[in-house]
């Protein structure tokens, strides 16, 4: 079970920078997927947004997925093989 935490951010900061406490967690959830640190799906999870929709506000960004070379033969072969079956 995990727990949860609070960040606590000054309703002043919010409001300066024309933000709900929605964008605000959707900015955090795509800055840390583009650094790395968070996976498509727990980034989706702290936007609050199901997976589909987070990549949606990914393409208008022009962000792609996080995609190494390992995974696309892994994609490839997977791909490859249920062509056959």
């Amino acid at each position: 079970m995990s727990a949860t935490l609070s960040l606590e951010i000054p309703r002043d900061v919010l409001e300066s920078a024309r933000m709900t406490v929605a964008d605000a967690k959707l900015e955090l959830a795509i800055a840390l997927f583009v650094a790395n640190r968070l996976s498509l799906g727990k980034a989706a999870e702290l936007a609050g947004l199901p997976v589909a929709e987070f990549q949606m506000h990914l393409g208008t960004r022009h962000i792609g997925p996080h995609y190494n070379v390992d995974e696309a033969r892994e994609d490839r072969e997977t791909l490859s093989n249920s062509r056959c079956a």
